[in-house]
C-alpha cells in the first residue's frame, strides 16, 4: 500500500507542507475518480402513496421497458380491509396512476409493454393495455404463486402442493407438468416458488420441501415469540430445481439438502447470474447471495451481512448487478417492522458497493426491476417506488 501511494503521489517531498498539498491533490483526484465510476448514483423517490391511515403494500414490480412500469399490491387501512391495486407509469416514472383491481394480486408477469398477467388466489388476470385495465384469463388452482409466459399463449405456473402447470391457450386451461412430481418429497410440504426463462428455450424452476415445525408448542410467528425464535436451530430443507433446455417440452428435476430457501434466481443470457437464499429468524445470517454459472454448475457466495436482509437481486449483464434489501431494525431477522432501504451495486458480480438511497425509504421487503442498464427501479412494501439516477 505504501509503495502504491508513493507511485500515485509522485516523488517524495522534503517539506511537510508540500507533502500535505500532495495528499490533498491525490484525495481530490480520488473524489473525481469515484464520481466518474458511478458512485455518485443514488436511488431517488419517484412515487409514494402517502395517505392518512392507509398504506400501499407493494408485492411485485415489473418494468418491461424503460418507460413502462407496473407495481401490484393492496391498499391497507387501519381497519384491516384491503383494496387490490396496481400503480402504473408510461413515461419512465414521471407520472404514476392508481388502477383498481378486482382481486388481490399475488404476483405479476409482463411479456412486453402491453401484455401481462397477474395471479390472484383463484384466477389469472390479463392486460393488453400495459396494466391500465384487466380481464379474467382463466381459473387457477389454489396455491399458485407465479406464472411465466414464453409468448401470448404458452406459459407455466408454479405453486404449492408440488404444482407446476402448463398452458398453451393463454391461461384458459392448464395441465400438470409430470416432472414436478418426481422429487421424493411430500406433496403437502413441497412448494415451487420461482420460475424464470433466460430465453425461449432455457428455463429454471426452483422450490423447496420443508415440514412445519412445532418444536416450541406455539403457533405464534417468530416476531411475536421472539425469545424462543432466537434460540431455535435452523433446519435444512430439501431444495428442488427443475431445468429445461427445449422451451418446457421436457424438464429435469434435482434435489439437494440446503439450509435456507432459494427465493430468487436471475440469470443473464449467457447463464451467469445471482441466486438469493433467505433464512429464518434464528440463523446467523438473514440472507446470502451467490454468483452462479448455469452452464458449468459452479457457484460461490458473494454477499452476506449480519445486519442486511437482501430481498431481491437484478442482473443487468455478466458484470453488472444490483441488490435490494433492508437494514435489520433489531435482533430478530424476520420481522414486519420496516428497516432502512439498503441498495448495492457490483461491476463484477463479486464485490459490492453500498449506494445512496432516499433517506425516507424504508421497508420490510424491496423489489427490483431492471429493463436495461440505464433504467432501474426499486419498490418497497411501504408504498414507495425509487429510480436510480446520476
Amino acid at each position: 500500500m505504501d509503495s502504491l501511494w508513493r507511485r500515485l503521489s509522485g516523488r517524495r517531498r522534503d517539506s511537510r507542507v508540500e507533502s500535505r498539498r500532495g495528499r490533498l491533490r491525490a484525495c481530490a483526484a480520488c473524489a473525481l475518480l469515484l464520481t466518474a465510476t458511478g458512485y455518485a448514483e443514488s436511488w431517488k423517490l419517484q412515487y409514494f402513496y402517502d395517505q392518512d391511515r392507509e398504506t400501499l403494500v407493494i408485492n411485485d414490480l415489473k418494468c418491461p421497458t424503460a418507460r413502462r412500469c407496473i407495481a401490484t399490491g393492496s391498499i391497507e387501512s387501519e381497519k384491516g380491509s384491503g383494496k387490490p391495486t396496481a400503480v402504473v407509469t408510461a413515461d419512465a416514472g414521471a407520472h404514476w396512476a392508481l388502477v383498481p383491481l378486482k382481486e388481490q394480486p399475488v404476483s405479476l408477469y409482463m411479456l412486453d409493454d402491453s401484455t401481462g398477467w397477474y395471479v390472484s388466489p383463484k384466477n389469472l388476470w390479463k392486460t393488453i393495455e400495459g396494466g391500465r385495465s384487466w380481464g379474467k384469463a382463466g381459473k387457477l388452482p389454489q396455491g399458485i404463486l407465479r406464472v411465466w409466459f414464453l409468448d401470448a399463449s404458452h406459459g407455466f405456473a408454479v405453486g404449492a402442493r408440488k404444482t407446476v402447470l402448463e398452458t398453451v391457450d393463454g391461461g384458459a386451461e392448464w395441465k400438470p407438468v409430470p416432472a414436478a412430481g418426481e422429487p421424493k418429497t411430500r406433496e403437502d410440504h413441497t412448494v415451487y416458488s420461482w420460475i424464470e426463462f433466460v430465453d425461449g428455450r432455457n428455463g429454471m424452476i426452483s422450490g423447496f420441501s420443508r415440514p412445519p415445525r412445532r418444536d416450541d408448542g406455539s403457533d405464534l410467528p417468530d416476531w411475536v415469540n421472539a425469545e424462543k425464535a432466537t434460540h431455535r436451530r435452523e433446519w435444512p430443507t430439501v431444495s428442488i430445481t427443475m431445468d429445461t433446455h427445449d422451451g418446457g417440452k421436457s424438464w429435469t428435476a434435482t434435489t439437494a439438502s440446503l439450509f435456507g430457501q432459494i427465493s430468487r434466481v436471475h440469470l443473464s443470457p449467457t447463464g451467469i447470474g445471482l441466486g438469493l437464499i433467505g433464512f429464518s429468524s434464528n440463523f446467523e445470517w438473514p440472507s446470502e447471495v451467490f454468483r452462479v454459472n448455469w452452464k458449468t454448475g459452479k457457484s460461490a457466495r458473494v454477499f452476506r451481512d449480519h445486519n442486511r436482509r437482501i430481498t431481491d437481486v437484478a442482473v443487468v449483464s455478466d458484470k453488472l448487478a444490483y441488490l435490494a434489501g433492508t437494514e435489520i431494525p433489531g435482533k430478530l431477522q424476520q420481522t414486519p417492522i420496516p428497516g432502512k432501504l439498503k441498495m448495492y451495486k457490483s461491476t463484477d458480480l463479486e464485490n459490492w458497493t453500498e449506494m445512496e438511497a432516499d433517506y425516507r425509504a424504508n421497508a420490510a421487503s424491496a423489489l427490483l426491476a431492471a429493463p436495461d442498464a440505464n433504467n432501474l427501479y426499486v419498490a418497497t412494501d411501504t408504498g414507495m417506488i425509487l429510480k436510480l439516477q446520476p
